[in-house]
């Protein structure tokens, strides 16, 4: 069997089409980077008891199809505006309304008008979260914590995409503590994500466009020739990912944080 080289690895993942937030393109060239908790499990008990329901950066919809059914008032807001019309396509005939949300501190909806509100690696406003959540209604969130994928940069010399302990479970429990919510359940893990070829990394870092802003093949060819060589020698590149989840509850009266 022929092994393709790094130019076609990377030509590759260079033509291939990137539309919504479907990551089926690496299936066999990269796996990992999932917790332990299963954010679907959670988000279906919670929905399972909601009325009016609210996904936050929604993406292409595909998670979001995923966990029907859904109740019968349900919402996706979308900041980028190429995923909004994947988003409507494949929501709007499940019965969500999609919602360009292209402020990310701000949410499009009434104050008080959402039972379950879920956010998975999308923008956290805790304000806004607050804002919007009725009495006794829950947000459940998995984020990307500011240490993701840090391996990445390092391998190709590239800046952090971050500053390290800017977002983690700490920082984002403080910031919805201070907007008046109650934290129900807090974990925060650093899965492995391992890439079997280059082509791989590019396709991610095409995708993931904020890891590192300035990326392309040009730009990074040699960094990247050189972590060619590393992952052929050693069979994998190995990086750490960043999650962390939250649940929290809008609390009917004074929230009850430290």
């Amino acid at each position: 069997m022929t092994v393709a080289g790094y130019d076609e690895l990377v030509s590759a993942a260079m033509a291939a089409p990137i539309e919504g937030w479907d990551f089926g393109w690496l299936s066999g060239r990269a796996e990992g980077s999932e917790p332990s908790w299963s954010y679907p499990e959670i988000a279906r008990a919670h929905i399972a008891t909601a009325d009016r329901l609210l996904d936050v950066d929604t993406g292409g919809g595909e998670l979001l199809a995923s966990l029907q059914p859904l109740p019968r008032h349900t919402w996706a807001t979308e900041g980028w505006l190429p995923n909004i019309a994947v988003a409507r396509d494949r929501l709007e005939p499940l019965g969500v309304t999609v919602v360009p949300a292209p402020d990310q501190a701000q949410l499009p909806l009434p104050d008080g008008s959402i039972d379950v509100m879920l956010n998975r690696h999308g923008s956290l406003a805790a304000h806004e979260v607050r804002r919007t959540l009725r009495p006794g209604g829950i947000l459940l969130t998995q984020q990307v914590g500011s240490q993701d994928c840090a391996g990445l940069n390092e391998a190709l010399s590239a800046p952090a995409a971050h500053q390290p302990g800017s977002w983690t479970l700490q920082t984002a429990s403080e910031a919805l503590c201070a907007a008046g919510l109650r934290l129900t359940r807090t974990e925060e893990e650093f899965p492995v994500l391992t890439f079997y070829d280059i082509g791989a990394v590019v396709y991610h870092l095409r995708l993931v466009a904020w890891q590192i802003p300035d990326f392309g093949p040009r730009r990074y060819e040699a960094a990247l020739r050189r972590l060619h060589g590393r992952m052929r020698s050693e069979g994998r590149l190995d990086v750490r990912a960043h999650r962390f989840l939250i649940v929290a509850e809008q609390p009917d009266g004074p929230a009850a944080c430290p």
